[in-house]
């Protein structure tokens, strides 16, 4: 039995459109390698103008090139969507430092792209909607598998199944020994919905 269980995959077609076309594209180009497919899910989303990431995952120019010559060597983009490059706050920057050195530091040491993820899942705590939609994946189940094989040691503590978000920013508190929260126990308290109720989105159709 493999020691990195893997959750029941999420839909692999998006559909027709940009961000079907682009998934396609990318997933005809991967080698294989540990994270292309959750990879080729968030370009595929930014290419087609969903997730909140800035341009190139969050990554500088030239991490973001060199994700795509291992993962997809040679692999030719449509133009993504235009978007306004974000404008954070000085102190959420400060914690999206704190964020990619606590993802790092839980890295499971298997693959390059787990250091690119650190900081592209930190920069997706800075956006305000649920993490994996910030993320441009497309069901919480994709984060946490993200999460499972690439920072195991972290994802283990999450054993509530808290929103991750929540849950990457409590780890931060308890590691600066701060304690926000002032119920006795998550049960009783009155935001619980707030932390651990469902991600996913209600079905349009």
């Amino acid at each position: 039995m493999s020691p990195h269980p893997r959750l029941p995959q999420s839909p692999a077609s998006p559909g027709i459109g940009v961000l079907g076309q682009s998934y396609g594209l990318l997933m005809s180009h991967s080698r294989s390698l540990p994270n292309d497919d959750v990879l080729a899910r968030m370009v595929a989303s930014q290419v087609g103008g969903g997730g909140a990431l800035p341009v190139g995952l969050g990554l500088s120019p030239t991490e973001f090139t060199a994700l795509l010559d291992r993962h997809f060597p040679a692999v030719a983009l449509p133009p993504s969507v235009r978007r306004p490059p974000p404008v954070w706050d000085a102190r959420l920057l400060e914690e999206k430092d704190e964020l990619i050195s606590l993802l790092d530091f839980h890295r499971a040491g298997r693959d390059v792209s787990e250091r690119w993820l650190s900081v592209i899942v930190a920069t997706g705590c800075m956006a305000n909607d649920h993490l994996w939609q910030d993320l441009g994946l497309w069901s919480r189940r994709d984060l946490s598998e993200l999460m499972m094989r690439n920072f195991p040691a972290l994802a283990a503590k999450n054993d509530r199944d808290m929103k991750w978000k929540k849950f990457l920013y409590k780890q931060l508190c308890e590691q600066e020994g701060v304690y926000l929260c002032r119920a006795p126990s998550c049960a009783v308290c009155c935001d619980y919905s707030l932390c651990f109720g469902p991600e996913e989105l209600i079905s349009r159709n």
